[in-house]
């Protein structure tokens, strides 16, 4: 079951379940498709597998399966790296 990280670990945008520009890659890194190209051109900085855009749950499963309330950050210049490119 994926996690819906509620925030890209990069620029710490909210991204919530319904986010259509929400990226992961097979860990669940999850980054806002602006962070994902711009910074990390569509690889993931973590573990250098592809981005790619992240599901939506259907809202009538959320209460059941709720996301995830954990927010993660990157440490580092991600940012730079974003309004660099």
């Amino acid at each position: 079951m994926l996690k819906l990280r509620p925030n890209c670990e990069c620029c710490d945008r909210d991204l919530p379940p319904d986010a259509r520009d929400a990226m992961i890659c097979t860990f669940e890194c999850t980054f806002c498709a602006d962070c994902a190209a711009n910074a990390f051109d569509g690889t993931c900085p973590n573990c250098g597998g592809d981005l790619v855009r992240r599901p939506v749950r259907p809202a009538a499963l959320l209460a059941k399966y709720p996301p995830s309330t954990e927010r993660v950050l990157r440490d580092g210049d991600c940012l730079a790296r974003r309004d660099a490119a």
